[in-house]
């Protein structure tokens, strides 16, 4: 099963702190947005391996926008 993390926000990617094929926990920080001068962690809501990470930083995100994909197999 894939689960799909999306900004919350329009914001600026400052840190991605994950690359395809990392195992992640529920709750850990998967990159660092910016809006406002302020750092927006964004963290995993699940269990699983990053699958793609479809940002760069320093690229601006929309809210909706997909960030990246975590398989929850």
């Amino acid at each position: 099963m894939s689960e799909s993390i999306h900004a919350d926000m329009s914001a600026n990617v400052w840190k991605i702190l994950v690359a395809p094929g990392d195992a992640v926990e529920e709750d850990t920080p998967l990159m660092i947005l910016e809006s406002m001068k302020m750092e927006i962690p964004v963290m995993s809501e699940v269990a699983g391996v990053v699958v793609a990470v479809h940002v760069s930083e320093g690229d601006s995100v929309d809210p909706g926008q997909s960030l990246l994909d975590l398989s929850t197999d």
